[in-house]
């Protein structure tokens, strides 16, 4: 009994582009809705406080939330797009896409809500495939520390191998 079978495989490079490009892609989409928000954040405040006037939520709290929502999806943008500090800022935009979506479904935007959830799910897929963050600031400097940690314990080797071998032949 000789059956063919297709298996499919990924490549961990492939996976690794994919994800650098999926990351770039949300980046960009973040710091794009900051940085257009950021030059009118009062227009934007006010804006959010008359769509949110029916919701449960106090002015106040909708007008806290909405001073800060341009400067956190401009500087998560940024950090995802160049991949640097990539794990927190993809829980600091989980965070903020929770608090959007209080905020949407309160008022019963189920479109807006809907749409929310395509967010949740490639921010899910970025921090559970951050082993495939590769292709990213992280990275250099993980790995440039790493050749910092190596050669200060070559050195450090080093004089220990000096020091213990002085040591045994003034005892001797």
């Amino acid at each position: 009994m000789n059956e063919n079978r297709n298996y499919i495989s990924l490549k961990s490079k492939d996976v690794a582009i994919a994800y650098l490009l999926l990351r770039i892609l949300i980046g960009v989409n973040y710091f794009n809705h900051g940085f257009t928000r950021i030059f009118n954040i009062p227009g934007f405040v006010e804006d959010t406080v008359k769509e949110l006037a029916n919701s449960y939520f106090p002015e106040f709290l909708v007008r806290i939330n909405s001073y800060l929502v341009p400067p956190v999806e401009l500087i998560v943008g940024i950090l995802i797009t160049l991949g640097l500090a990539t794990r927190s800022a993809l829980i600091v935009t989980f965070a903020l896409m929770i608090i959007l979506k209080l905020g949407v479904t309160s008022i019963q935007n189920w479109g807006a809500a809907t749409s929310m959830l395509s967010y949740g799910i490639v921010l899910f897929i970025l921090l559970a495939g951050s082993s495939f963050n590769i292709y990213s600031l992280d990275r250099w400097r993980k790995n440039r520390q790493n050749l910092v940690d190596s050669e200060t314990n070559r050195e450090q080797n080093r004089v220990n191998f000096f020091r213990n071998n002085f040591w045994i032949k003034r005892r001797l």
